[in-house]
């Protein structure tokens, strides 16, 4: 039901909301409170949903960003000098029994921007400065620790590079063509800035045309 104040046409603007502590108890019932929700949502770091959003996070941590990027955003990590950074993540072990390893893909390096105002944008892009493609290596579940920083690894390259494959994925040898050595965590800001810097016409940019598999 529409109240008073609120025409059926109305432009409807969320208001900003203050971060959650976790502590925060949900009103009218015996539910719980926020942290018995993460809890509940996100108790296993493996999942791929969950993989990915800590991928960012790893990222967002490592180039001090403010906040999180809303969920339609066409990257996901925004610098706080205004660098946008995408995020793709993969693992050769998933949540679940597995016959073999995974395949080391990542995916949608491209897509549809979207905006409230005018919707999803005619074409595909590629829509961020720079790409991380975030590899979590343990090979057995024995050793699969996801507090274990020190696991994942870290290909980097600029929008340049990856444009110029035209492809909307890439497997693992074209990611290491593309990036050349990764790095961990610690050397991750700095990669991001270095690549931040690369023009379009900087060497490479032919190799990577030829990285499509």
């Amino acid at each position: 039901m529409l109240s008073d104040s609120a025409a059926p046409n109305a432009w409807h603007t969320p208001a900003e909301l203050a971060p959650l502590d976790g502590n925060e108890a949900f009103r009218g019932t015996d539910a719980g409170t926020v942290l018995d929700f993460w809890r509940y949502a996100m108790p296993d770091l493996r999942t791929n949903t969950t993989r990915g959003l800590l991928a960012e996070f790893l990222v967002h941590r490592a180039v001090g960003a403010v906040a999180r990027n809303m969920e339609w955003d066409s990257f996901d990590v925004l610098t706080p000098d205004g660098l946008r950074i995408e995020v793709k993540t993969s693992a050769y072990l998933q949540a679940w029994g597995q016959r073999q390893l995974s395949e080391i893909r990542f995916s949608r390096l491209r897509g549809r921007t979207w905006t409230p105002e005018d919707g999803d944008a005619a074409e595909q892009s590629y829509n961020a400065d720079v790409y991380v493609f975030a590899l979590h290596t343990a090979l057995t579940h024995a050793d699969y620790d996801p507090l274990d920083i020190g696991q994942w690894r870290f290909h980097v390259a600029s929008r340049a590079l990856v444009e110029a494959t035209g492809q909307a994925s890439l497997g693992l040898a074209s990611v290491r063509r593309l990036c050349g050595e990764p790095v961990d965590y610690e050397g991750l800001a700095a990669r991001i800035s270095a690549c931040s810097l690369q023009s379009p016409s900087t060497g490479g940019a032919t190799e990577a045309a030829t990285a499509t598999a």
